[in-house]
């Protein structure tokens, strides 16, 4: 499974989103800090659930990397879009 599955189906399962784009923008990052041959280092994601109603900024963005676990440390960059 590549990580942009993983990302997209651990999102999936936590938080049941009616909105979800995992987007692995990593080519666009050759030749910058992290950037790894075959990709999957650098992505997007937009994501709106109900389950972010009433949060913080701050407190979505730990639900999710919360959500996504071990991927957030194999990854060099998550650029997330959340809202409720």
């Amino acid at each position: 499974m590549t990580v942009t599955d993983e990302i997209r189906t651990r999102l999936m399962a936590a938080f049941e989103p009616r909105e979800l784009e995992v987007v692995d923008d990593s080519e666009s990052h050759r030749g910058h800090a992290g950037f790894q041959e075959g990709g999957e280092s650098h992505f997007n994601v937009r994501i709106r659930a109900n389950a972010f109603q009433g949060q913080s900024r701050v407190a979505r963005h730990r639900a999710v990397h919360k959500a996504l676990g071990d991927i957030v440390p194999r990854i060099h960059a998550l650029a997330l879009d959340i809202d409720a």
